[in-house]
């Protein structure tokens, strides 16, 4: 599913706004732009005039003169050069400024952005908008955008010019300029759809490289190699034709566009010379004529030129735009503050909620979790146990019904503070670039060394960590590669007994714990877990034996709850179950 899309010109608009919160470098841009510019296009005249030194009729040349307009012809373009060179630095720092700041302001947007947004998009696509688009972005404002600025100034100042000289032979640029501007139109409107699809196809080759470099492991054990080769391949051809169309369509515009205005030089050679033989134009302004008509032609031929890549931009812009203008997730009005300490009284009232409109995931789910007691969900795969999980954070809002904090709805809470009011383990695993430490501490920004190694402790991972090169301080690195599942997942334990929150929420926490493991955590969680309320899930119903009360869910309806005992003696849905793994 895409993002938002919006036109080429609000996305020109929005780019301006980023202009304007750097005037200083804008001003000292434009005063660059004009001042080499204007050098520049007082040169031609001096040219001119050191041609009119000499005397057509009798040979006579004033060398005195053509010297003096040749120096300060050469000094015009030496502080020209001069000044397109501190342009040219103003602009790129201006560029990194602005792109810095846009990085900035998407990737805050896709942390403020509700999970549903994750769930229907590849990652690969989204890391693309984030480093590609803006990087083409940047690309386009450090180095198209100072093309564009000095053209503008080039080709008026020329079309002035050549005014002044003459008016009659300007007439050439009657036809020249429409000719130009149909040309480019013309292009421009099959050219931005191929841009759009180029970024497009990117980020789904992009996003499925990703999703299998992910699953390398899986994909090798099953031998499949070959078969996500030729999967590849038809994207990455995919991706490669859009590449072509956009390229080959967009490198028609600057060869034509120069052709036409090659034209222009042929029609003023030939006209310009028809009025010196008539006596009605000197030799040295038909040449400064010829240099403006240059100076006026080849800005837009370097124009056309880069109008694939403005193209190119432009649907980035649009794409990073989508981003920014994706609604984050919102709280509602007349929030109550987050208390600093709840009791941890957890309740369902008839709770209904799908994730797709008319495709209901839970029904009618009633039940309540005591203050400090552990409640374990289990079902059959699908049932819908992550999805209460998911309310209970509010990573989702319920459909129907209300989901109450020791008697207060939780929509009533801010979802920042509400979130840290619980802390979780999920069955996947994340572990960020840091030491051990800082890991293990994540939840709990102040505690103290010996609170850390106590929850390692208590998490059976102290040992392990201890016999790594530096024990706590070693450097995990891209996730925890060099880290067996296992162990990844008894850090995130650690982390999660380290949290002062009163809720816990452990989802298959113990999925890639070995049973020996299982047991050491099982008895370690017991003490830390003591006077705070736990929800867990589990497939392993052994893990939840204990449990102060078991939740059981089947197609989105609690089938049954009670305790472990309790249940049993019923022979119903979960007897069935545990039965069917201890058999």
């Amino acid at each position: 599913m895409s993002v938002n899309k919006i036109g080429k010109k609000a996305a020109l608009l929005r780019l301006s706004k980023y202009f304007l919160q750097y005037k200083r470098l804008v001003l000292a841009a434009l005063f660059f732009a004009v001042a080499g510019n204007v050098l520049a296009l007082v040169a031609p005249v001096l040219s001119a005039n050191a041609i009119n030194a000499i005397d057509t009729k009798t040979g006579a040349v004033d060398m005195q003169l053509v010297v003096v307009y040749c120096i300060e012809m050469a000094a015009c373009y030496v502080f020209s050069a001069a000044f397109t060179y501190a342009l040219t630095f103003v602009m790129t720092k201006l560029s990194r400024n602005i792109t810095r700041r846009m990085r900035e302001e998407v990737f805050d947007r896709l942390l403020s952005l509700p999970v549903s947004f994750y769930d229907k998009r590849l990652a690969g696509d989204v890391i693309n908008r984030l480093t590609y688009d803006i990087d083409t972005v940047n690309a386009s404002l450090s180095n198209d955008i100072i093309q564009i600025a000095t053209s503008v100034i080039t080709v008026l100042g020329s079309l002035v010019s050549m005014l002044l000289l003459s008016p009659l032979l300007s007439c050439v640029f009657l036809v020249i300029v429409p000719l130009t501007v149909l040309v480019t139109v013309q292009r421009t409107r099959v050219m931005r759809p191929l841009f759009r699809k180029r970024s497009g196809k990117l980020g789904e080759l992009n996003g499925y490289s990703e999703e299998m470099l992910s699953g390398v492991r899986t994909i090798k054990g099953y031998g499949r190699e070959d078969e996500i080769a030729d999967r590849y391949e038809q994207r990455n051809e995919s991706a490669a034709q859009a590449y072509y169309d956009a390229d080959y369509y967009g490198s028609k515009i600057g060869p034509t566009v120069n052709f036409i205005n090659n034209l222009s030089t042929v029609f003023i050679s030939v006209f310009g010379g028809f009025l010196f033989l008539r006596g009605r134009m000197s030799l040295g302004y038909v040449s400064a004529f010829l240099q403006y008509s240059r100076k006026f032609t080849g800005p837009i031929n370097e124009f056309a030129n880069i109008y694939s890549e403005i193209q190119s931009a432009l649907a980035a812009a649009e794409r990073l735009f989508g981003i920014l203008d994706e609604e984050p997730e919102k709280d509602g009005e007349d929030l109550l503050p987050v208390p600093e300490k709840v009791r941890g009284e957890v309740e369902f009232r008839d709770v209904c909620f799908g994730y797709e409109a008319g495709k209901p995931i839970l029904k009618d789910v009633s039940f309540c979790a005591g203050a400090g007691k552990t409640v374990a969900i289990v079902g059959p795969t699908g049932a819908g146990k992550t999805t209460i999980v998911n309310l209970l954070m509010r990573f989702y809002d319920a459909d129907e019904g209300e989901i109450l904090l020791d008697g207060t709805e939780t929509r009533r809470y801010s979802r920042s503070g509400l979130r840290g009011l619980f802390t979780m383990v999920l069955q996947d695993t994340w572990l960020f670039e840091g030491t051990v430490r800082e890991n293990i501490a994540y939840g709990c920004e102040d505690a103290t060394d010996d609170t850390i190694e106590a929850a390692a402790r208590a998490a059976s991972v102290h040992d392990f960590i201890l016999s790594l090169p530096e024990g706590y301080d070693t450097r995990i690195t891209d996730g925890g590669s060099n880290l067996s599942k296992g162990q990844k997942q008894l850090l995130t334990i650690a982390r999660a007994m380290v949290s002062r929150a009163r809720v816990l929420i452990l989802d298959e926490a113990t999925s890639n714990v070995d049973t020996r493991t299982e047991i050491l955590v099982q008895g370690a969680t017991q003490k830390l877990m003591e006077g705070k309320t736990c929800f867990v899930i589990a497939h392993r119903l052994s893990t939840i034996v204990n449990a102060d009360l078991i939740l059981v869910v089947r197609e989105g309806n609690v089938v049954e709850s009670g305790t472990h005992a309790s249940l049993l003696r019923q022979n119903g849905f979960y007897a069935a179950l545990y039965n069917a793994q201890f058999r």
